[in-house]
């Protein structure tokens, strides 16, 4: 019981360690490190789309034969429009910045949580089965996810200090869209039968937002000067980090 409790937490681990960074961060940022950071968030989220949330999802309906890409399409059409639907209703509540941090923030959270489900449903299919085997894969799957979500513990922490928000705050916040994860973990756990087919479209509704927020509000902001190629670097270095870590760590 200890491993599969330690094996829920590790994840909201790798958050929080990745949203620490902020202390290592100034009050504010020159326009090129917010040019390098946007690019950078947005290779993390796109690869982390590809290779965390839309493959599984459609691995994951094999059973749907030649339409298994069919829960993925309207996982992320369904992302997006409640992306895009909350950016209108958020228009004239929030200034520009604030408005892309809090849909930064909000598009890791939504992605946390069928991350955390596939957790779960991983350890209750090791108890389930009463298969050593199956647990240590369990604890390979989490161990996985704990490292990938360092740098995006990073993208939502950073943006938030370089808003003028404290290190502790913006480390509080950073770590607080991974605290979805085991809450996911233990209730997939206990509902697993039910959880599991509803898993496809939850990530690529996962993935849907994180695009979505990537077009809307990374891109522009990691090309406010059409002459700099800085963005376009940070956006492929982001993007490698991420794919090499989702790859070796399955």
């Amino acid at each position: 019981m200890s491993e599969i409790i330690l094996g829920i937490l590790m994840p909201f681990a790798g958050t929080a360690l990745g949203s620490a960074f902020s202390f290592f961060a100034g009050r504010k940022i020159s326009e090129n490190a917010d040019v390098y950071l946007s690019g950078f968030a947005s290779g993390v989220m796109i690869a982390a789309s590809v290779w965390s949330l839309i493959i599984p999802s459609v691995e994951m309906s094999e059973n749907y034969g030649s339409l298994s890409f069919l829960p993925s399409a309207v996982g992320i059409t369904a992302g997006m429009a409640f992306v895009l639907l909350l950016a209108k209703f958020t228009e004239n509540k929030f200034d520009k910045i604030k408005k892309k941090n809090f849909l930064l923030f909000l598009s890791v959270t939504l992605h946390n949580i069928p991350e955390g489900m596939a957790v779960g449903a991983a350890y209750a299919l090791s108890m389930l089965d009463d298969d050593p085997a199956a647990l240590v894969q369990a604890c390979l799957l989490s161990f996985g996810i704990s490292v990938q979500n360092i740098p995006e513990g990073a993208i939502i922490s950073l943006p938030l200090r370089s808003e003028g928000k404290g290190r502790l705050k913006s480390a509080m916040y950073g770590a607080a869209s991974g605290i979805v994860e085991p809450i996911a973990s233990v209730i997939t756990i206990m509902l697993v039968h039910l959880a599991l087919p509803l898993l496809p479209y939850l990530l690529s509704f996962a993935a849907g937002t994180m695009i979505c927020v990537v077009l809307e509000e990374l891109i522009p902001q990691s090309r406010n000067n059409e002459k700099n190629n800085k963005g376009t670097i940070a956006f492929v270095v982001g993007f490698l980090v991420m794919m090499c870590l989702d790859v070796a760590l399955g």
